[in-house]
């Protein structure tokens, strides 16, 4: 079993340092991540500039390697060039600081780099940790390892990733795994205006998520519960139910 680790908070980041240690048991790894941050690049791919690669020693040993790009670059060139002889059986990603539920999905790096995967038709999981303060590693490493291990048993099938969200609770507070689905939420985004040292004027992004669904199946109510989520996500993006809302639309030339 040969295992890809990604991440989108960058290679030096604790999280893939604690994704390596939970699954270096179950198989053969490589890691291969983005040189530094790149929290929230969606799935863009870099077209226009080159792509670096650069080797990184933890500890005086050889961790991996360093992407100049994004989280969708590393697969890419990971099952096109760096590993094409011998490509990955399964990719993880994260373990991402910060969750990924509701509309976060669209804007992730960390579900991208799974996503990649899944259209490369690799088995992909993406995996977070739902805070930015005092993050609980162990039990995400515990976490982590276990459901690695039955997911390498039991993959989703062709065209599905898994979206994990671990709430921030020591292992013995969890109150276990549910699978959830995908919450309606937005962004309410506010920008607050600022002046540099030289009196260029700059913005930076904050704000808040609105939840718009109050199904006590979604994965951002099972997380603020105690448990951890497991989302399958689907690449077809398809309003199913509303194709035939524009057959009227259709003409023949």
């Amino acid at each position: 079993m040969k295992i890809l680790l990604c991440n989108d908070d960058g290679i030096h980041a604790p999280g893939i340092s604690v994704l390596h240690s939970a699954v270096k048991e179950l198989g053969e790894l490589r890691v291969i991540a983005p040189d530094v941050e790149r929290s929230a690049a969606g799935h863009a791919i870099t077209l226009a500039d080159p792509i670096k690669c650069t080797p990184v020693e933890k500890d005086g040993v050889f961790f991996g390697d360093a992407i100049g790009g994004t989280p969708a670059d590393c697969i890419k060139l990971a099952v096109c060039a760096l590993m094409k002889d011998a490509p990955p059986d399964l990719v993880l990603s994260g373990i991402n600081l910060g969750s990924n539920t509701g509309i976060s999905v669209i804007y992730s790096g960390t579900v991208s780099a799974a996503t990649e995967g899944v259209i490369l038709g690799i088995p992909g999981v993406a995996f977070s940790l739902c805070t930015y303060v005092d993050p609980q590693w162990e039990m995400a490493r515990r976490v982590v390892a276990e459901l690695t291990e039955k997911i390498i048993e039991n993959p989703p099938p062709p065209g599905v990733l898994l979206n994990i969200n671990l709430p921030n609770l020591p292992y013995e507070e969890l109150k276990g795994i549910k699978v959830t689905r995908m919450g309606r939420s937005r962004f309410i985004e506010k920008f607050h205006k600022r002046l540099d040292p030289r009196g260029r004027i700059y913005y930076w992004l904050d704000g808040e998520l609105e939840v718009q669904d109050d199904g006590d199946d979604i994965d951002i109510h099972a997380v603020s519960d105690g448990y951890v989520s497991i989302t399958p996500i689907h690449l077809d993006l398809t309003a199913y139910d509303h194709l035939k809302t524009f057959r009227p639309l259709e003409k023949t030339f």
